[in-house]
């Protein structure tokens, strides 16, 4: 593969990534989803850090982001940064 193809092919990845961060997708996030129906909406998360039981997850990057905390694999609190 060329470089260029590369390129276009993370790119394509990214505003895939991107597309899910909405505010109609946000809205779907209620509390007691678990993190498997969490992931059926939004995709993969960029990443997810444990701590003390509480499982924080971001999706999108430093400007544009939902964040979602699990708590026994299920939701009890979301937020959200520059979605559209």
């Amino acid at each position: 593969m060329n470089r260029r193809l590369i390129g276009a092919l993370a790119l394509s990845c990214l505003l895939m990534a991107c597309n899910k961060l909405t505010v109609e997708n946000y809205d779907k996030l209620e509390t007691g989803l678990t993190y498997d129906q969490t992931v059926a909406i939004l995709g993969k998360p960029a990443s997810c850090d444990d701590m003390l039981g509480i499982k924080i997850c971001r999706w999108g990057d430093d400007t544009r982001r939902i964040m979602v905390n699990f708590v026994g694999g299920k939701i009890v609190l979301t937020s959200a940064e520059n979605i559209h």
